[in-house]
Formats: C-alpha cells, structure tokens, sequence
C-alpha cells in the first residue's frame, strides 16, 4: 500500500495525507459517544501538545526547507522567508477580522456581526485555524512534486502524522463542549469532525500550487508557517492557560514539540 502511496502524484499524495488528518479530528470529534465533558487538566494538556507540533512543525517542515531552498538557488536567504512568513500570520489575522466565529473561552463573538448560532461560531473558530495546517501538509507534499531537494516524502508524512495527531484532542474539544451546551452526542459530532474537513481542501490547493509555480515554494512554505504560528499564539496558547494548571500546558507543549521534532528528524 505504501508503494502505492509513493506512486500517486504529489496533489493525490497530499490529499490523502489530508483526509488522513481530517479522520484523525473526526476520531477526536467521536470522544463525545463516550464522555460529556473534559477535564480542565487534561484539555490544557492536550492543548499544549498542539502548540508544541505546530511550533515544531513550523520550523521543521516548513520553514527550514524554504532557508535551504533560497540558499541554493542563490538569492537572500532571509527575504523570502521573513515575506512568507508575515504574509501567512497577515492573512489570518486578516480572516479573523472578518470572518464570524467565537473562542471556547468566551461570550461574544468575533468577526464582523452575526446572527449565527453559538455552536457554529464555535466550529468556525477551530475551522479558521484548520486552514493552515491543511496548506502546510499540501505545500510540503507539493514541494517534493516541485524538486525540491530539503523537501523529502518522509518529512512531508512525518508532517502529516503530527498535524493529524495533534487534531484528535482539537476534534474532541469542539464535540464534547457542544454535547455539554445540549447538543445531541451526534450531532455534536457532526459539527466537530466537520470543523477538519477543510484541511483536504487547503492541502490540495496548496499543492496543486507550488507544484505548478515553483518560485513562490519559499514562500509558500513560510506562508504557512507563518498561519500556524499566529493560530498557536493567538487561539491555542492563551486557550490553554484558563485555571490553576498552567503547568500542564507548558508540559504538553514540551512533549508536542519533541514529539514533531523526533517525527521529522526520523521520517525526514
């Protein structure tokens, strides 16, 4: 089977890598089947643990790659990086801005104004920041199909394993708060493996892009480190610090990075 895998195009490659990190928040979304609410401690380690692989990630599988690829083709090694970079973290902050949703932590919403429901305010907010992690695994799945030379399937699956590792706690901390508003547990779940559904999406476009343009690759690779990083700062992070066991997600966040980082190192 993975011979197969291998043998597909990298747009193929980067969509099933895609829908292998949408299963992964669906099996989280399912936790609602089995408990109605999380535990705080355990949320802010889980939490945490996101932090650390899209921390790690963003420099590993992305960013490191676009460095090594400016170098070699001769130009400013620090231009095209530091322009992807801000661009990623400009759009979200961007599509925030503008697009309606709401945080876990808190009343109101976000985004312009909004009749919507809670729940799918709720569902927005993590949809938001699915978009980069699925770009990521696309671009870097589309950076071998590119020739790239720091880019290696290894390091494009190893990427894949990570993100979709770190999406089961976040498919189970949109599904099980929603049980607890009243929400049935299917429904519940509907809403929360739908949440990662746009990652196959992303990851395709994102392939199917630098595949085709092979000089916006350092850039595109930055771009999304950059979208993960703001996600990690602005949502994740501050989401795991709420009582009295914030050591927990310094933990977690530990853990998360070593984890992505020896995935990489290994894979890669």
């Amino acid at each position: 089977m993975f011979e197969y895998f291998l043998s597909l195009p990298h747009t193929a490659q980067a969509l099933l890598a895609t829908l292998f990190t949408w299963f992964l928040t669906a099996l989280g979304a399912a936790m609602v089947f089995f408990f109605k609410t999380i535990n705080k401690r355990i949320l802010n380690l889980m939490l945490g643990f996101a932090s650390g692989v899209m921390i790690a990630a963003s420099f590993w599988s992305l960013l490191a790659p676009a460095i090594t690829m400016v170098e070699e083709e001769g130009g400013i090694i620090w231009l095209p990086p530091v322009i992807g970079f801000l661009s990623g973290g400009a759009f979200l902050w961007i599509v925030d801005k503008f697009l309606p949703h709401m945080h876990m932590d808190k009343q109101e919403s976000e985004g312009v104004k909004t009749s919507l429901q809670r729940s799918v305010l709720l569902v927005l907010a993590i949809t938001l920041h699915n978009i980069p992690e699925g770009l990521a695994v696309g671009v870097a799945f589309g950076a071998i199909g590119n020739g790239l030379t720091s880019a290696s399937i290894g390091g494009a699956i190893a990427l894949a394993i990570g993100i979709g590792i770190q999406n089961f706690p976040e498919g189970a901390a949109v599904s099980v708060p929603l049980r607890r508003e009243g929400f049935s547990r299917f429904k519940s779940f509907m809403y929360g493996q739908a949440s990662g559904i746009v990652e196959p999406i992303a990851g395709v476009v994102g392939a199917f892009a630098v595949v085709l343009m092979k000089p916006i690759l350092p850039y595109a690779l930055s771009f999304a480190a950059g979208a993960m990083i703001y996600v990690v700062v602005e949502e994740l992070i501050p989401e795991s610090q709420f009582g009295d066991e914030i050591d927990l997600s310094t933990i977690g966040a530990m853990i998360g990075f070593a984890v992505m980082m020896t995935l990489d190192v290994a894979l890669g």
